[in-house]
Parts: C-alpha cells; sequence; structure tokens
C-alpha cells in the first residue's frame, strides 16, 4: 500500500460495507431464521458473477419481479428455493459515521467519487426502503464530486470500465486513486489498473490504512 500522499490526488469509495454495515452480516441472519446453509445467499451470487441475477440486476436489466424469479431458479438449483424479493430488503445496512467524517476530511483536500453496484430498489443509491434512513444517506452522498451508479451506466464492478468511467469523471489518472471497498473482488482490478486499494473490513482499520496512504488525520 502506498504512502506517497502527495502523488494521490483522488479517493474512490464503495458504498455498502464501506459507509453503511455489511449486508453480510444481514444475510447471515436470514439464513439462520430460515435454515439455510451458511454463506448460500453469497455463493448464489459467486456462481456465474457476470451473468446470475444479481449482476443483471445491478446492471438494470432486469425488473424486480424477474430478479425474484431468477435468483429463487439459482437458489433452487443450488439446494434451497429463495425468492430475490425476499433478498433485496437485506442490502441497505446502518451508516458509519466515522467513515462519514472521514469523507468530509478527504473531500476538503481530494477529488472524491462514489463507485457502487447498486439495484434501483427503495429509495436513490442507498437502496433503503426507509425514507428517514434514505434521507441520512443523500446528505452522504451530497459530499462527493461524482457518483458512479452501476444501475445508471449499465456496468458495474468489477468490469474495469467502471472504475475508468470515474476516473475520466474527476480528470485523473488511476495511478493517482486510492480506491476503498469491502470486497476482494472489486479491488483487484482496481490495482491492476494501478490504483492504490484498500479492502475495508471494519471502519476503523480502513481510516487507519487510508491515514498512511494520505499522511493526515481523518478523525
Amino acid at each position: 500500500m502506498s504512502t506517497q500522499g502527495n502523488a494521490i490526488k483522488a479517493v474512490l469509495w464503495d458504498f455498502g460495507g464501506v459507509f453503511t454495515t455489511s449486508p453480510f452480516a444481514a444475510f447471515a441472519r436470514y439464513e439462520d431464521e430460515h435454515g439455510l446453509p451458511k454463506d448460500f445467499i453469497r455463493s448464489i451470487n459467486a456462481t456465474n458473477p457476470d451473468a446470475n441475477a444479481w449482476a443483471k440486476m445491478e446492471r438494470n436489466e432486469v425488473s424486480h419481479a424477474e430478479f425474484g424469479d431468477l435468483f429463487e431458479a439459482e437458489s433452487r438449483a443450488a439446494g434451497h428455493a429463495v425468492n430475490g424479493s425476499e433478498i433485496l430488503p437485506l442490502l441497505s445496512g446502518s451508516l458509519q459515521l466515522e467513515m462519514v467524517t472521514a469523507l468530509r476530511i478527504v473531500a476538503n483536500s481530494y477529488k472524491t467519487a462514489c463507485l457502487t453496484n447498486n439495484m434501483r430498489t427503495g429509495h436513490g443509491p442507498s437502496m433503503s426502503r426507509d425514507p428517514e434512513k434514505a434521507a441520512q444517506i443523500d446528505k452522504v452522498m451530497e459530499i462527493f464530486e461524482k457518483v458512479v451508479e452501476s444501475s445508471q451506466v449499465g456496468i458495474r464492478k468489477p468490469e474495469p470500465k467502471f472504475y475508468q468511467i470515474a476516473c475520466d469523471m474527476l480528470g485523473v489518472e488511476p495511478s493517482q486513486a486510492v480506491f476503498l471497498d469491502d470486497l476482494g473482488v472489486n479491488l483487484k482490478p482496481a490495482k491492476a489498473m494501478g490504483m492504490t486499494t484498500i479492502k475495508v473490513l471494519s471502519a476503523g482499520q480502513a481510516i487507519d490504512d487510508l491515514e498512511a496512504v494520505l499522511g493526515i488525520s481523518l478523525r
């Protein structure tokens, strides 16, 4: 991980699992409540990841109802039928305020963009069905200079073009950007393009790592 903060001009951020708590915890609760194998939902999403129901939904290629049926067919084939309509409400986590503070500080000195794989469900990029929570997240989204949503541009992480769109919007080269995401599969192409990458395991760890890269306090 680079520590040459003076070479960095932009910080790119994933949203879910970075600014909000990870949906994986919600998936685990659902699996426990419904007697499903551990990590069953994630295994469905990871199978045929470029063309499965999840990918099609994030590229806005299918409706909510179509996603529900496609996900159910995929999960049935894996041994346990789950309609995708039951999974969508699990996507909206709780806001992590320390990450918002870090973003505000970063935005004072660096270009910023949010790169989010999302679905046209709920209220805006947050995908929340709770209007109050959605309003809180909308205020966070206003801090970013640019927002790139998979459901709007029709491509998604980890497709390299998705990252290039963000760099082009900000007028920076990939080598001048830091990218934070909670999924290694999304970080791999960004790193290959020349970005400094940070895998978000927790808010505290991510802030520590970003402070080391930028050489500034983010608290």
